[in-house]
């Protein structure tokens, strides 16, 4: 079955996220979540994990983990197959308690907000479930690391780490002072969140600037699948064959204009995208548009004539 790729080293931060089986609650009562986070504590033990923030739902929960070490599957399958398995024993139960793969957002780290607006995303989600309405303080929701960040570090769990996110929102000190502006800020951002900047923490697969997302990509260029798919794929392929056609253009001595004055049907242009083609499985419509060719048709005939293998597909619809 199709699948999304785990990409793992060590310094990661992820936004984690899993919702119980058919949407199904995996907390009965508040001792339910209080062993959550008593196994999220062991699972840091295990394996150094620090976590920067999360939130306890009904049927879901959010996490936003660093991983010093290489070590996201190892760590969630500890995770959450101990929790489900203590789940099950307390009330009397058996089989899966959590839906599927859980969602994993890969975030860039290197304090341009980023790890802040996940963070932002995971303590107002009680907000935006209506568990807390605008007239209450975003700290009676309980199960939230919120809470925990405005105590005193000797009050809150080893695990949980707020420097990182106090830092991005410009705050020097973990101190009372320190604490009481990070609560201001947050109940001001309670009042003046906008949907529509949380779209990429749902759909995306990483938060971070273009030149983040070209390194992960690079790092998941020699480990994409024939079963993996999705954004991540896509993006992967458009940058390696990106990477080809810059590496044909510097061979040839070539500036990016020259493409626009050569002919459609240059001799070197087929060549370049017989190598993308080739190499990659970008589309004849990706091609033709990149090396300024014409139509996928054209770019389709000129291969063909070209000896290109498997020409018999040009006319194929889906491969426009």
């Amino acid at each position: 079955m199709a699948r999304k790729l785990r990409l793992q080293y060590a310094g990661a931060i992820y936004h984690l996220m899993s919702r119980g089986d058919r949407r199904e609650p995996i907390f009965l009562d508040d001792a339910d979540r209080e062993s959550f986070l008593e196994t999220l504590g062991q699972a840091c033990a295990k394996t150094q994990w620090q976590v920067h923030a999360y939130c306890l739902m009904g049927n879901h929960f959010h996490l936003v983990v660093e991983t010093p070490q290489a070590n996201l599957v190892a760590g969630m399958k500890w995770l959450l197959g101990t929790y489900t398995a203590r789940f099950n024993r307390r009330h009397n139960l058996s089989g899966h308690l959590f839906s599927g793969r859980y969602k994993s957002l890969i975030l860039d780290g290197s304090g341009n907000g980023y790890l802040r607006a996940a963070c932002e995303y995971v303590h107002l989600n009680p907000v935006r479930a209506k568990l807390v309405r605008p007239e209450q303080r975003l700290k009676r929701y309980r199960w939230s690391s919120y809470r925990e960040y405005l105590r005193p570090s000797r009050q809150r769990p080893g695990w949980l780490r707020v420097d990182r996110l106090l830092g991005e929102m410009h705050i020097p000190e973990d101190s009372a002072a320190g604490r009481r502006r990070f609560g201001s800020i947050m109940e001001e951002r309670k009042e003046g969140r906008a949907e529509g900047e949380f779209k990429t923490m749902r759909r995306g697969w990483y938060l971070g600037g273009k030149q983040f997302g070209l390194e992960l990509l690079g790092q998941m260029a020699g480990q994409m699948g024939a079963n993996h798919y999705g954004s991540e794929r896509r993006e992967c392929e458009e940058e390696e064959a990106r990477r080809l056609v810059s590496e044909e253009l510097r061979r040839l001595g070539w500036a990016e204009a020259e493409l626009g004055r050569r002919q459609k049907g240059d001799p070197e242009k087929v060549k370049i995208a017989r190598r993308v083609r080739t190499e990659t499985t970008m589309t004849l419509k990706w091609i033709a548009a990149r090396l300024q060719m014409g139509t996928w048709t054209n770019v389709s005939n000129l291969l063909a004539a070209a000896g290109r293998p498997n020409a018999s597909r040009r006319h194929d619809p889906c491969q426009k």
